[in-house]
């Protein structure tokens, strides 16, 4: 390696720890910001545990609408418990360095791509830009999703759900928080297969044949309902 290469290695590394720095940074930022917020902040974790959230007025709505009374929901009431002594403030920190992280991430995706950009042809930087977008757009849509949909009428079913009556559910405020948060990255990621198959296709790993046309549509479905059958397993 010569010296010219040695000296631009070390060059490109030092630009690279200027950008992680600026996204530590902006990273701490918000989280201060979403620890300071805490009411705002808890205020949406903790709405799908009420009856009045707007997806059941929804539902209630629509039911109203309808006919459908069977689907329609009715009052219901959780109960959170915490049994460890730093659990609640230990929860608040992870929580807000979570936010903060989403609040940033536009920031992150921006200096990384900023570093990336110049070993990129420009055929390459054209394809690159709607990726990041429909990317970033696709995994907001799952969270979404997750957080208007599919979390709360999970957890409603599993806290009223009692195996004998007299056994009643007492949420942990640990438990809560993790699904929530867990099911809202797996539902993200999952909604990122429509770019992971654009990638494949580019790439060669994934082509569409006349002959095997349902073939490939037909494991893709396939895979797609493995990764919900997963999600609800957990």
């Amino acid at each position: 390696m010569s010296e010219r290469e040695v000296s631009s290695f070390w060059d490109h590394l030092e630009v690279l720890r200027k950008v992680l720095f600026r996204c530590l940074i902006a990273w701490f930022v918000g989280a201060v910001a979403a620890f300071c917020f805490k009411n705002l902040l808890f205020g949406l974790l903790f709405a799908p545990s009420r009856d009045d959230f707007i997806s059941y007025q929804g539902l209630a709505w629509l039911c109203e609408r309808t006919g459908w009374q069977s689907l329609c929901p009715g009052s219901f009431q959780a109960s959170f418990i915490n049994t460890e002594l730093a659990a609640q403030f230990m929860t608040h920190i992870k929580v807000a360095l979570g936010a903060g992280l989403v609040v940033v991430s536009p920031y992150f995706i921006v200096q990384l791509y900023g570093f990336i950009a110049p070993a990129l042809y420009e055929k390459e930087k054209r394809h690159a830009a709607p990726i990041i977008i429909w990317g970033t757009l696709l995994f907001i849509l799952g969270v979404l999703m997750n957080y208007f949909i599919i979390f709360p009428f999970a957890f409603r079913f599993l806290n009223d759900y009692q195996v004998y009556e007299e056994v009643k559910n007492q949420i942990s405020l640990s438990s809560y928080i993790s699904n929530l948060l867990m099911l809202s990255l797996l539902m993200g990621i999952l909604f990122e297969i429509p770019i992971v198959n654009y990638l494949l296709a580019k790439a060669g790993l994934l082509r569409r044949h006349r002959g095997g046309s349902h073939y490939t549509h037909r494991r893709c479905g396939d895979a797609d309902a493995g990764h919900i059958a997963y999600i609800f397993a957990l």
